[in-house]
């Protein structure tokens, strides 16, 4: 045998965590170590800036009923999400591959990976400025590039380096918040004097579920890239229920309860303000890893589905370059209100996904080739661009809250269009174009 025909006979290396495919139950993880990294993932801190700014607004009763709110729409939403990528093995990508086409799809990995990677630039800043005020630098770019380059170690090294890191900054977290909700409540004067405090009402109810929502929507829309790792469907929602029930609830109300007594919106000055400063940049930092690390794999995984190529890890390096050129730039600071408006794009696509597989796929894997999808799967799209105006609908006129308004309508549309699809042509929708492959798990 040549050299030529031996290099050509090798086995092209597969990454382990199964980019451009389904994760196979060999690799499928305990129902812990998704929790962990689930749980990771959802302690974001400007979570908890949002949280700080909607408390100012509306006093602490007020506020905890709309962060409540908040959180439920996100947990039903995200947990959903989850069940779907546990049934199928797929990343959040990939399903929107299935649900729009193969060249549909690929509109799901800019906007997902695209937005991420702003994230990913955001929070890297934020730790860059806090450590920097801590050591009594005036230049934070060094501690940017440090940081960045650190953050993105364990999402190239996958799964369970995630899962690591987990582990560590979780219960680091929650201390920090505790400690911070008991001087919090002191300052006020007890939970009495908490629950009587008023807001000044510059934001509207609706505007306040937005930003909640609104904060956390584009990374929860990629919760897939984990839970596909999960056993069962089963699983994974009840992990996902649960952690966002309690975690992004906490989060939002730990930013609110500092906000309220010390009147800083901003976290990372809150550290400052509550004499915190050492021992919160420590275990802020681990937070802020265990958000970055979880970005960078979600656009790693993105950008292998977009060039469609079997490995993430090309595609984070890529990624974390150009994050740290946002934050060393500034660029990045400018970027948090364009993130969040997309909320408006990103929501109806999960809406798409979770219509496709709760009423055309009936909770089950369609067994789908996702290397021989057709080009455009037509009632998703459509459905798709229903959602999007629904959702541009509320941020243009105020009315109501465009990310939920989003979700619905694209649910709703989904098996609608493929039923009308089916009525036109006579034939199936959900996998034309393709061919079927012998689906592994079942909800």
């Amino acid at each position: 045998m040549t050299s030529t025909t031996a290099a050509s006979a090798a086995p092209e290396r597969v990454d382990r965590d199964y980019p451009l495919g389904r994760v196979p139950l060999s690799a499928r993880q305990g129902w812990f170590a998704i929790l962990v990294v689930v749980a990771g993932f959802i302690f974001f801190t400007p979570t908890m800036v949002t949280g700080g700014q909607v408390a100012g607004a509306f006093g602490f009763a007020a506020f905890v009923g709309l962060a409540a709110i908040a959180s439920v729409v996100l947990a039903l939403y995200i947990a959903t999400l989850g069940a779907t990528s546990a049934a199928t093995g797929l990343s959040t990508v990939l399903l929107a591959r299935l649900s729009l086409g193969r060249v549909g799809g690929k509109w799901a990995s800019i906007v997902l990976g695209g937005t991420q990677v702003g994230w990913y630039g955001i929070t890297v800043g934020i730790f860059a400025d806090l450590l920097a005020s801590a050591i009594g630098w005036e230049v934070s770019w060094p501690l940017a590039i440090f940081g960045g380059l650190l953050m993105a170690t364990t999402a190239y090294w996958g799964f369970k380096g995630i899962e690591i890191l987990s582990w560590v900054s979780v219960p680091l977290m929650f201390a920090l918040c505790i400690w911070i909700t008991v001087v919090s409540v002191d300052e006020v004067g007890g939970w009495g004097a908490m629950l009587a405090t008023t807001g000044d009402g510059s934001i509207s109810p609706g505007l306040a579920l937005t930003m909640m929502i609104g904060t956390f929507i584009s990374g929860g829309t990629q919760v897939g890239n984990w839970t596909r790792f999960a056993k069962s469907p089963r699983t994974a929602f009840l992990i996902c229920l649960g952690v966002l029930l309690v975690i992004e609830t906490a989060m939002l109300v730990f930013g609110g309860i500092g906000a309220i007594a010390f009147g800083e919106a901003d976290f990372t000055a809150l550290l400052f303000t509550m004499g915190l400063a050492l021992m919160g940049v420590l275990l802020l930092t681990f937070n802020l890893w265990t958000t970055n690390d979880n970005t960078a794999y979600a656009f790693g995984v993105a950008g292998a589905e977009l060039a469609n190529r079997n490995d993430k890890r090309p595609f984070i390096i890529i990624g974390v370059v150009v994050g740290i050129a946002l934050a060393v730039t500034g660029v990045a600071n400018a970027l948090i209100g364009f993130l969040v408006t997309l909320g408006t794009v990103i929501p109806p696509l999960g809406g798409v996904i979770i219509g496709t597989y709760l009423f055309v796929w009936r909770r089950r894997d369609p067994g789908t080739d996702v290397t021989r999808v057709g080009a455009f799967v037509w009632p998703g799209i459509v459905a798709y661009l229903l959602g999007t105006a629904a959702a541009a609908f509320g941020a243009f006129t105020g009315i109501g809250s465009p990310a939920v308004q989003g979700i619905i309508v694209a649910i709703v549309a989904a098996p609608l269009c493929h039923a009308a699809a089916r009525r036109i042509t006579g034939a199936p929708t959900a996998d034309a174009g393709s061919e079927p492959v012998e689906a592994e798990v079942r909800a």
